[in-house]
């Protein structure tokens, strides 16, 4: 498992067994993302993309919660390697499971309402949204729009996931994701 450290901004290898606390990242991509090759490139131009403020305010955020490091799929993932690639999103669900906390970035708000973000569009999201213990929202500008179980009521409307899931984290109690029988 490759992750980013918030201070450096560099990409750090773990066993996953023994990865250290990291928050993940939760968003729909836009122009500009900062891929694995950006963020290897030591000549830091990847700064000026649309996608470094992404990656900057995580990573700050990430510091504020007291977390060394991070996990945004954009670049911590080659996704030149089909295998790593692979590897990855069979990894994703236990990958998010594993995070202190998810923080949900949603670029398109607050110009639409919560509800009608495009972040709840995604198919990913599923797994993104209910395998973290904490799932954190920010809209377009970082602010701080709630804590999934204080929007539990907005994400059920928006989702149609009954709102003990989302409130109580008893999804893996009931179900297991991701695993061929459940």
């Amino acid at each position: 498992m490759r992750l980013l450290n918030v201070h450096t901004l560099l990409l750090e290898e773990f066993n996953e067994s023994k990865a250290p606390p990291y928050a993940i990242l939760s968003h729909t991509w836009g122009e500009g993302e900062i891929t694995f090759d950006d963020i290897q490139d030591t000549s830091d131009k990847y700064t000026k993309k649309a996608g470094y403020e992404k990656i900057h305010c995580t990573c700050k955020q990430a510091i504020n919660d007291k977390l060394e490091y991070v996990w945004i799929d954009t670049c911590c993932i080659d996704k030149s390697s089909s295998a790593e690639l692979s590897e990855s999103i069979n990894s994703m669900f236990r990958w998010y499971e594993k995070a202190e906390v998810c923080y949900a970035f949603l670029a398109d708000v607050p110009d639409l309402p919560f509800r009608m973000s495009r972040w709840f569009t995604r198919g990913w999201t599923l797994q993104e949204l209910l395998a973290p213990r904490k799932v954190t929202f920010f809209g377009s500008d970082w602010s701080l729009i709630g804590t999934r179980a204080e929007l539990s009521e907005e994400i059920s409307e928006a989702t149609g996931i009954d709102r003990m899931f989302l409130c109580n984290g008893e999804v893996r109690d009931h179900y297991v994701f991701g695993h061929g029988d459940g």
